[in-house]
């Protein structure tokens, strides 16, 4: 019997503290990322059914243009959303058993990044449509700032940074 040798060493910020394999690894990563969609999609399906009810409503007609075009903004933004959470389930049950997870995985994410810029323009369009029916354009244009930023930093900025302070420090 012979002597095993030690694993070679793996590059800093590649350990699998899990131990696990590479299938197990694409297996959980897509798992996850499909759960997020499901939660993300609940969301999305409710604003985008709120705003396709929205032209029907008896006050509609009273919304000026540019609140039409929030209107079409916060719709389109929506359904593109939902467009993109969606996508990868499917596209995971149409290209099942072909080896294909690691793609499905970079697609899922590029969709999920996607539908969230999506998602931020629909929400601060349809919250900004609301406070400008209700409140006017000055409380209106403060909204789309407030909700921009909030977007931003909660779902970009922030999880930006920490990835550059982990890369740093797997550099280091």
């Amino acid at each position: 019997m012979g002597t095993a040798s030690p694993p070679a060493a793996k590059p800093p910020g590649s350990q699998n503290p899990r131990n696990e394999t590479e299938h197990e690894r694409l297996d959980r990563q897509l798992m996850e990322l499909l759960q997020g969609f499901r939660v993300a999609v609940t969301g999305v399906q409710v604003l985008f059914a709120f705003l396709l009810t929205v032209p029907f409503a008896p006050g509609f007609g009273r919304v000026d243009d540019s609140g039409r075009a929030l209107f079409y903004v916060a719709l389109f933004g929506a359904a593109l959303a939902s467009i993109c959470f969606i996508a990868p389930t499917i596209q995971h049950r149409i290209l099942f058993q072909q080896n294909q997870k690691p793609l499905l995985i970079r697609r899922a994410n590029r969709f999920g990044i996607l539908g969230a810029v999506a998602l931020a323009f629909s929400i601060a369009s349809s919250t900004t449509l609301i406070v400008k029916t209700l409140g006017g354009a000055e409380p209106a244009l403060a909204t789309a700032i407030v909700v921009v930023v909030l977007c931003t930093w909660a779902w970009f900025v922030q999880p930006l940074l920490t990835r550059r302070t982990v890369e740093h420090k797997n550099r280091s």
